[in-house]
Formats: C-alpha cells, sequence, structure tokens
C-alpha cells in the first residue's frame, strides 16, 4: 500500500526551468508526467504515455494547443488530452480520434513554481473543486530570486522530517563561516498551534543580536508554517522588507523525492548577492541530503526508530496528520487536525 499522499499539489519544477516550447518527462507519485510550456507560455501536464505504441511524449514537440508524438505523429490537445490529428487516418477512417486521449492532469504556475495536482482518481477531478495551490500570503505575484531543487535519494518522509527537526543543526548545518567552533546549546522555547491542513510557530520577534535580519527592519517576526503534503513556509517580516524561504518535497516514488526551495524577499539591492546565496541555498540543502543518504546504510536493516518529545514533536504531528488524512478520505468524512496548541522545549 502507498504511503504517498493524492489529492494535493505538488511543485512539479521552478517555472525558470520550463522554457517556452519545451517538454520534460516527470516521475511524480510513481507516475510518468508530462510537464510542457506552450509558445502562448501556458503550463500543462498530462501522462508521459502516448496511447498508441506507449512511447514517453516528453520525446516529441508541442505544435499550437498539441503535443506530438515522435513515433508517429499523433498529436494531444494541452488542455483535455483528447487526441487531435492522425497523420496516417485517410478520409475512408471510421475511427472517432476524440474518444482516444491522453490523461491530463490539472497544472498551475504561481508565484514561480509550476504545481501538478496528483489525484487519487481522475474521475472524481472537478476543476472547480481543487483545492487552492499554496500560496505565500503578502507577496503577491512577485517571482523567486532563488529557485534550487535537489534529489533525495529516501522516502518523502525522512525528507520531510529533516525540514521540520529542530534538533540537527548544531550536527549537520556547520561550515568554516557558521557554526564552526565548539557547539553551545541553549534552551529554545516555542508556541505552536494547528492550521488548516497542518501547524505553524506562532510569529515571534527577533533577539536584537541577529544582525543580519536588520536589513528587514528594527522590529523582525518569524513566522513557520508547515501544510500537508510537504509544504513548509518560513517567513521574516520586518518593519521594511520582508523575506521567504519556501521549501516543498515532492516524492518521485516510495524511495526517492524531490526538495524545492525558493527564496523571496523585497529588497532591491540585495540581488547582488545572489551568487552567494545561491551557494549557501545549495550548500545547506546538500547537508540535509548528505545526512538523508547516510541514513538509508541503516535503514535497510528496516530497524525500529524514536521519536521524543519535544524535539521530534513536530515529527509526530506529520505523522498523525498523514494517518488522520487517509482515515478521513477513506471514510469520506472532513479532515480534523489533530495537532492541539502547545509549547515545545530542546535545546540546539
Amino acid at each position: 500500500m502507498s504511503t504517498l499522499l493524492r489529492d494535493f499539489w505538488y511543485v512539479a519544477m521552478p517555472g525558470k526551468n520550463l522554457k517556452m516550447g519545451q517538454l520534460v518527462g516527470k516521475k511524480m507519485l510513481g507516475d510518468p508526467i508530462l510537464v510542457g510550456r506552450r509558445e502562448d507560455g501556458q503550463v500543462f501536464a498530462m501522462r508521459d504515455i502516448c496511447p498508441h505504441r506507449g512511447i514517453p511524449l516528453h520525446h516529441g514537440w508541442i505544435e499550437g494547443d498539441g503535443v506530438c508524438c515522435c513515433y508517429h505523429g499523433w498529436k494531444f490537445n494541452t488542455e483535455d488530452g483528447k487526441c487531435s490529428h492522425i497523420p496516417s487516418m485517410t478520409e475512408f477512417e471510421q475511427l472517432d480520434i476524440q474518444r482516444i486521449r491522453v490523461q491530463s492532469y490539472p497544472c498551475r504556475e504561481v508565484q514561480g513554481n509550476i504545481w501538478v495536482y496528483i489525484p487519487s482518481n481522475f474521475n472524481q477531478i472537478n476543476q472547480l473543486e481543487l483545492p487552492p495551490v499554496p500560496l505565500i500570503e503578502g507577496f503577491g505575484n512577485i517571482l523567486p530570486q532563488i529557485s534550487e531543487t535537489l534529489h533525495f535519494a529516501c522516502h518523502i518522509d525522512h525528507a520531510v522530517i529533516g525540514l521540520m527537526d529542530p534538533a540537527h543543526g548544531p550536527f549537520v548545518h556547520t561550515s568554516w563561516w557558521w557554526r564552526s567552533g565548539p557547539r553551545k546549546f541553549r534552551v529554545k522555547e516555542k508556541l505552536y498551534e494547528p492550521v488548516p491542513m497542518g501547524f505553524r510557530l506562532v510569529p515571534y520577534d527577533m533577539p536584537v543580536s541577529a544582525k543580519p535580519y536588520k536589513l528587514l527592519g528594527n522590529k523582525v517576526s518569524i513566522e513557520i508554517i508547515f501544510e500537508l503534503p510537504s509544504v513548509r513556509t518560513e517567513i521574516l517580516r520586518g518593519d521594511r522588507h520582508q523575506a521567504c524561504a519556501f521549501t516543498t518535497v515532492t516524492p518521485i516514488d516510495e524511495t526517492q523525492c524531490e526538495v524545492h526551495q525558493s527564496l523571496y524577499w523585497t529588497i532591491p539591492w540585495m540581488g547582488l548577492f545572489k551568487p552567494i546565496l545561491r551557494s549557501l541555498t545549495l550548500q545547506f540543502l546538500g547537508q540535509d541530503r548528505d545526512v538523508v543518504i547516510k541514513q538509508q546504510e541503516g535503514l535497510v536493516y528496516n530497524p525500529p526508530l524514536m521519536l521524543i518529545d519535544d524535539a521530534d514533536t513536530q515529527a509526530k504531528w506529520y505523522y498523525r496528520l498523514k494517518q488522520e488524512y487517509s482515515q478521513s478520505q477513506l471514510e469520506k468524512r472532513s479532515f480534523k487536525n489533530p495537532v492541539e496548541k502547545r509549547i515545545l522545549r530542546w535545546r540546539s
């Protein structure tokens, strides 16, 4: 039985990585998915298999409002997947080609990311009843200044838990310029509360000693939100500017996933430091990736795993959220958030 959650929007790729007229073959939650951008800029997604001879459609090309297969030139509409042209057919053929179709997926481009909705049942997709695409409030239509994607050779759960784990930082995220000296641990005490499909760190003011945050203003607050299936939003709000690290995890299958991170800010001159910030982003994500790859060496033996209070409480919440969501879908009832408001304490 799959442990991957369907009926959610997942990031396929950053919008900047998909050019006009380009086709990209992806695997998302085990499904072969074609993501493309028409010459008019519209993005689309469909099953990456031609129903004629089974060749992946990403080997073909875009022609107007359709995708053409590289094998026999069959053309499929990018919106509904219906076949619109078979070059080899003559006027004597009686075949209704519009009955031939490739399954299409809802696809949206929002705030610089391309999202694909992965349903549990294609026959029950209603475009008017789809949940909204995750949106970063307060950033409007701004595009990310930095967008990076890393492949993680692990189940999505291990990647997601790594994103919310507050205790691994002093051991995993070190470098010559940061946390290079002796480890100094302090007790952290933070208030968390439920949100519709997850939980959040209730906003609090950053300490005056956190000098880098002064770029955003004299008074800076931080808020971190996690919502199913795998969306983490960290927002820094100052009295002059704001910034956001937006991270999502998309399963490729049960054994691997992609971590997408986009950075947004409203400081105009910060663009001068994009090369440095991009390098730091890749280093940070790379450290998380490297540690979960090491973790796989032990997980192949299927050992029992432990989660403790309070440092691992967010991980516990994640599993409970997944369980409740799956159960609510099975019982065809409304989702009931199992997270309760509470203070978490840990040392890091």
